[in-house]
């Protein structure tokens, strides 16, 4: 057998170290798998090649490459032709290493086969591959098969070579030994490769788990969050997308690349990861005086004792000498009817709306400086300070020591974000996810940082956040609300520096607003849009 000249030593130790250089740039595993297997060819001079990975359950090998230059077939791999070839099984019926078949064997002995003449062998069954040879009029001869496995041991796949050619004759020849040490080079070369990539893959998608956790947990402890957990990411994609699309005006130089687009997704997915440490019962707070629970029962409660009280004084009144029984029952009447009144009021008042006048915050007042006697004996005022505060509260149910407690969050997300040792491509996660609540005058928070401190994308989650927020149909204090309503609080945030205007005119021009609400906004909150009145917006 012809050895190797030192020129084609040379030229094969340039192939392994160009495959070395390609295995280390991270390329994807499907141009790796290909790369391989026609250096492995070119290497050797063979005709034909085979790439087998472990099935998903590890019980079988699949074909995922195969190439034969004489046929010119060319199956998987970067061909994107389909291989309709069945798994060669590495186990028999009775569950022993399949020993029979060249590939399993390499498989489940971790040792290379080389083969001078598979027609003068009965080593392993060559059926299927004389079928092949009948039906295609190919002669298949040498064969090299060697395993694929990674540091540990496991099987990464099995690289099978047939047919190598000499180069000045063409003459099928045997694989020699000098051509199986380098393919086996090349093999492990390629398992580590592999599995330093499966490893990574891993690792991402391990991480894109947990942070699906974080907002299965989020979800859960707040179902009124889940929504906009969901949405904002989604939101956000969109609106960064026709801002990249757009190529004109003030970000006509904003790109993204495939990377950036990741880490905006997992900023979008973690804006809110802080609401892990707010208290349940303020994230879900649907009406003034609820903490674990709603405490207007406790002053239904109260009410219900005024009236008793009042009946009961009544009575007694009617058992004195010379008592007028008509005029005491008509004002025991008005009095009842004066609690009940009082009582509704208050109900109607726990409930939060988008404003309550003062005239009603000074009405609550008034009805908590009514006297009742506890069940302690002690008279006092019929509610507390507390209670006052919370039924006073003009927008929302919120006190405004809980929207500190809400807008904590932020402060508790960008901490918990800024925590993690971040990859080089991942760096800016925290700071698009920490900056969804700054505006564009400085007023904002946590940070109050201004227009030219924030990115683009922490811009961008900024729309994307409050818009969701002001359609969402699942808040318990409030309706979702229209789409028209809805733009021009938007418009007008646009005009008065809390959103940035630019991205705001992109959000209109490109139907961004029109495109999320009809995948994600109940039908009755999509309304007719004459964008002409939107504020700040000029068509």
């Amino acid at each position: 057998m012809q050895e190797l000249t030192p020129a084609q030593v040379a030229q094969r130790l340039h192939l392994l170290t160009e495959l070395s250089v390609s295995l280390g740039n991270g390329a994807d595993t499907g141009e790796l798998l290909d790369r391989i297997l026609q250096v492995a060819k070119g290497m050797t001079d063979a005709d034909g090649g085979t790439l087998y990975r472990p099935s998903e359950d590890g019980k079988s090998l699949c074909f995922h490459i195969s190439i034969n230059d004489s046929l010119e077939i060319y199956q998987g791999g970067a061909s994107g032709n389909p291989i309709d070839i069945a798994p060669v099984p590495l186990a028999d019926a009775n569950g022993a290493p399949n020993l029979a078949s060249v590939a399993a064997y390499a498989a489940n002995t971790r040792q290379s086969v080389n083969i001078e003449d598979v027609y003068e062998t009965d080593l392993f069954n060559f059926s299927g591959m004389r079928a092949f040879d009948k039906t295609f009029g190919y002669h298949s001869k040498s064969f090299l098969t060697v395993p694929m496995a990674n540091h540990e041991g496991e099987l990464v796949g099995v690289l099978q070579l047939i047919n190598a050619k000499d180069p000045q004759t063409g003459a099928i020849r045997p694989f020699s030994s000098t051509d199986q040490r380098f393919i086996e080079a090349l093999a492990a070369q390629a398992a580590v490769a592999l599995t330093n990539q499966q490893l990574i893959n891993q690792l991402e998608q391990l991480f894109e788990s947990l942070v699906n956790l974080i907002n299965i947990c989020i979800d859960e402890k707040s179902p009124y969050t889940g929504r906009h957990c969901q949405f904002v990411p989604e939101l956000t994609m969109m609106l960064a997308e026709a801002a990249h699309q757009t190529g004109d005006g003030p970000l006509a130089q904003f790109r993204m690349s495939d990377a950036d687009r990741k880490e905006l997704w997992l900023a979008g997915l973690l804006h809110d990861c802080g609401k892990l440490v707010t208290p349940v019962h303020v994230v879900d707070k649907a009406t003034k005086l609820e903490t674990i629970f709603d405490r207007i029962h406790l002053v239904d409660t109260r009410f219900e004792v005024l009236l008793r009280d009042a009946e009961i004084r009544a009575l007694r009144r009617k058992c004195e000498p010379g008592a007028d029984i008509v005029a005491i029952d008509l004002a025991l009447a008005q009095e009842q009817a004066s609690i009940r009144e009082d009582r509704d009021f208050l109900r109607r008042a726990n409930v939060g709306g988008e404003g309550m006048s003062p005239a009603d915050q000074e009405r609550v007042r008034e009805i908590a400086a009514r006297r009742w006697v506890g069940p302690d004996g002690i008279e006092r005022d019929l509610l507390d300070g507390d209670e006052v505060a919370n039924l006073t509260v003009r927008f929302g149910t919120l006190t405004e020591e809980e929207r500190k407690i809400i807008n904590n969050h932020i402060v508790v997300t960008i901490r918990m974000l800024e925590s993690l040792p971040w990859p080089k491509h991942l760096k800016n996660v925290p700071e698009y996810a920490g900056g969804h609540h700054e505006r564009m005058d400085g007023k904002g928070y946590p940070r109050g940082l201004k227009a030219e401190q924030m990115s683009v994308q922490a811009r961008v989650m900024a729309i994307a956040d409050i818009f969701e927020a002001l359609t969402a149909k699942d808040r318990p204090y409030k309706k979702g609300k229209l789409l028209s309503e809805s733009l021009r609080i938007m418009g007008n945030f646009a005009l008065n520096g809390h959103i940035d205007p630019d991205l705001f005119d992109i959000f209109i021009r490109r139907k961004v607003y029109l495109e999320f609400a009809r995948q994600n906004m109940e039908p009755h909150q999509v309304d007719e849009i004459d964008e002409s009145l939107i504020p700040g917006y000029r068509p």
